[in-house]
Formats: C-alpha cells, sequence, structure tokens
C-alpha cells in the first residue's frame, strides 16, 4: 500500500533536507497519510520513524500504509505540542512539520473544511468537542473581529463580524454554505481566490489551535536542543512562517550582546546551530501545475550543534 490520497508538498526538498542525518529518531509531528515518512523511511535505512498525528483516520491509513517498515514506527496520537514533550529526544536526529491541512481533509465534504460542506466543523480531531460551528454561533462580534484579523489578516473584519452575528439572531449557523454565502455578501471580490478563503483560515486556526501548536513545538525544541538535529518546518501562510523565520533567526545569532555594546563580550558562540537555507525553499513550478496547493508552501531548515 503505497498510494497516498494526500500529496506531500516539497517532498524533493524535504528529502533533500536530511541528506546529512545520522542513525536515530526521525519525528514527523504531523503525520498525516505518512507521504512523507513513507519516502523517509524508504531513503534512509538507519532511522526509526515517531509520526503523531491527531486524525484517527490518518493515523489508521498509515499505520497500513508503512506495514512493511512496522519494526521501525511509532505512531501517537494526540496533538504534537503534548505527544513531543513525552518523547525522549536524545537518540532524534531528524523532525518534520508540515502545516497545512491535508487534501483529504480539504476535499472530504463530510470534515466541514470545504465552502460547499453542508456542516461545519473544521476540526482535525474529530474526538474534539470543539468546533468551527462554536466559534461561529457563540463567539461575540469583538471575538469573531479578533480572530478575522489576527488569523486572516483582512480588512473587513468588522463588517463580516457584524453579518454573521445578525444573521444568527434568527437561526443557527450549521453549514459550511451558509457561512460562505454570508462573508461573499459582504466582501469585495478580487481575483480567483474565493472570497471567504481567509476567513475559514482563520476560524480554522481559531478552532485548532495552530499556532499555539507551532509556538509550543519552537519552544519544546529550544528547551530540548536536539543534539545534531535537522529540523524542517513548512509552512503555509505568513502568520505560520513569521513564527518560525523569527525564532530560526534567533537560534543562529551568535552575539547577543545588546545593540548599544561596543564591543562583543557574550564570546559569539551563543547560536543553538544554523539556518541551512537563508531564503524558504518553494515549490517548482512543475510541482504547483502538478499540486496547486504546494504555491503557497514554505519550507525551512535548521541545524542545531552537536554540544549543547
Amino acid at each position: 500500500m503505497t498510494n497516498t490520497p494526500h500529496i506531500p508538498v516539497l517532498l524533493n526538498e524535504v528529502i533533500n533536507s536530511f541528506k546529512d542525518i545520522g542513525n536515530g529518531d526521525f519525528i514527523d509531528c504531523t503525520l498525516g497519510y505518512a507521504g512523507h515518512s513513507f519516502e523517509m523511511l524508504k531513503k534512509y535505512p538507519n532511522i526509526n520513524l515517531i509520526g503523531i498525528d491527531r486524525d484517527d483516520e490518518a493515523l489508521a491509513f498509515s499505520k497500513k500504509r508503512l506495514e512493511a517498515f512496522k519494526d521501525r514506527v511509532t505512531l501517537l496520537k494526540g496533538s504534537f505540542s503534548q505527544k513531543l514533550k513525552e518523547i525522549d529526544f536524545t537518540n532524534t536526529t531528524a523532525l518534520l512539520a508540515d502545516f497545512g491541512v491535508s487534501s483529504l481533509q480539504l476535499d472530504k465534504e463530510d470534515r466541514g473544511f470545504r465552502f460547499d460542506s453542508q456542516s461545519l466543523d473544521m476540526r482535525m480531531d474529530q474526538n474534539s468537542s470543539f468546533s468551527a460551528k462554536d466559534v461561529v454561533n457563540s463567539y461575540t462580534q469583538d471575538e469573531l473581529e479578533r480572530i478575522f484579523r489576527e488569523f486572516g489578516e483582512v480588512r473587513e473584519a468588522k463588517k463580516v463580524a457584524n453579518a454573521i452575528c445578525k444573521y444568527r439572531k434568527d437561526k443557527t449557523i450549521k453549514s459550511n454554505i451558509e457561512l460562505a454565502n454570508i462573508i461573499e455578501k459582504n466582501v469585495y471580490k478580487k481575483g480567483k481566490i474565493h472570497p471567504a478563503t481567509l476567513y475559514f483560515q482563520a476560524i480554522r486556526i481559531e478552532v485548532n489551535h495552530e499556532l499555539d501548536e507551532i509556538k509550543e513545538l519552537l519552544n519544546i525544541l529550544e528547551t530540548k536542543k536536539p543534539k545534531n538535529a535537522t529540523i524542517a518546518l513548512i509552512t503555509f501562510h505568513s502568520l505560520e512562517d513569521r513564527l518560525v523565520k523569527k525564532k530560526f533567526k534567533e537560534w543562529s545569532k551568535k552575539c547577543i550582546c545588546p545593540n548599544s555594546a561596543i564591543r562583543c563580550t557574550c564570546g559569539n558562540n551563543n547560536n543553538l546551530g544554523v539556518e541551512l537555507n537563508k531564503k524558504p525553499i518553494t515549490a517548482t513550478k512543475e510541482e504547483i501545475k502538478q499540486n496547486p496547493r504546494s504555491r503557497s508552501a514554505k519550507l525551512r531548515v535548521f541545524k542545531f550543534k552537536g554540544d549543547k
């Protein structure tokens, strides 16, 4: 079973980013349908996989898909921010996180991510009791406006938040179709992108605590400082990329003296490691043609030093 319903983005670039890894554990924080992990296990026979995901459907699929490597595979159910706290990083040689929503989650109508879905869901973990329906129907206008501004970075946040609150006075919003229609009537349509795209993104981020997950991942890595480990992180929008870019830059700083210092007194060796690519790696034209969702993907890679 080698086929996957989800096309892994930047696959060759990810595999190549790990070309210098040693033996040990490869942690895939966002296992999904094992597109990246399957190829990693094939390419690097001396690594063992620790795969993490909060989606039961993805874990069940990946368990079957990775059957040929079962002696080298450990699968964990849960958010990576929690599971990483339980993992011993002593033997970690590589870590990958692909922060995008999988194609299967996006494409399956019953998962409630699509604009034309009859449900209003957007949960990555279907066991979670909190969904997009709760956000849309229970958040105050100010709260809705806040998430639209912070997580969607849209101009018409107040107008859309007000429209949602007015609509729900008469009836509960139960589907993505209803929500998309409300948004579409209250925003200026520009280009080919669906006018509700950034609003749906904001709600999805809120439901799944996506930015908090990334922040916690970075905090854990900063604390653990896995010796010689290569870290590859794939982001899909500016909010995610900003977090990763800023942290990698901090980790790469050798001198931590204040800007006002006349000369360096800190030893000039305080960096945790090095960024392996100063600019993010993006998809080729060929990949974008094959998989349009890869057009917004950015890969940044960092390697921790050998001594802690």
